[in-house]
């Protein structure tokens, strides 16, 4: 993957570039399956941030956890948690538009004084879809989908995983990046194109 591949993965919609990574500790909690697809979801989540070789904590001093992921059968399900509306400005109108256009996941950021990932909550719509996706499939996604702060178009044209065998991994190329995201030289938030050849310059490239 070049420089130009990498500025897309993080170039918006709007032509804005912007990659953020997590400036804290992540702290994970997961509402609505059982225990045992729990064990997947922060499996995976763990995996991920292992990658990035960040770290996760048991709690978070400011908001407890962090990162809140919500797997739900209807979006109105979301009108029924409690305090739900205090932690998301305008919810019931987001609400209205996901279930306007059949949406089957969505992803809150919050950032901190110096623009690092501060928090996320995460929306999954089990749709007849993504209930025909394996867990370990669902959860290495999502976990991928948070790690940084992508382009609202980075995998709308391909996945972040591959099939290998009978399984799926996440794509040693965005693995890279994950890990040249997190490299403790580089700012944990970049607006400008020039920081895509600072990824590129860290990613291991064959010969």
């Amino acid at each position: 993957m070049d420089a130009d591949e990498i500025e897309r993965l993080f170039t918006r919609g709007d032509g804005q570039y912007l990659c953020a990574r997590w400036g804290r500790p992540i702290v994970p909690v997961v509402f609505g399956v059982d225990d045992a697809t729990l064990g997947v979801v922060k499996g995976a989540i763990e995996a991920v941030v292992a990658l990035a070789h960040h770290s996760m904590a048991e709690t978070d001093p400011e908001l407890g956890a962090n990162l809140m992921m919500f797997f739900l059968r209807d979006w109105d399900e979301l009108r029924h948690v409690p305090k739900l509306g205090q932690l998301i400005p305008d919810l019931l109108p987001l609400l209205d538009r996901l279930e306007a256009v059949a949406a089957n996941q969505y992803r809150i950021f919050r950032f901190d004084a110096q623009g690092a990932i501060k928090a996320a909550f995460v929306f999954v719509r089990m749709d007849a879809d993504l209930q025909s996706v394996a867990a370990e499939t669902l959860a290495l996604n999502q976990a991928v989908q948070v790690i940084l702060l992508w382009s609202d178009l980075a995998f709308a044209d391909r996945s972040a995983l591959a099939k290998v065998g009978q399984g799926v991994v996440l794509r040693p190329d965005i693995a890279e990046v994950i890990r040249a995201a997190y490299d403790p030289v580089l700012p944990a938030v970049a607006r400008q194109p020039a920081h895509a050849l600072r990824l590129s310059a860290r990613m291991t490239h064959p010969n």
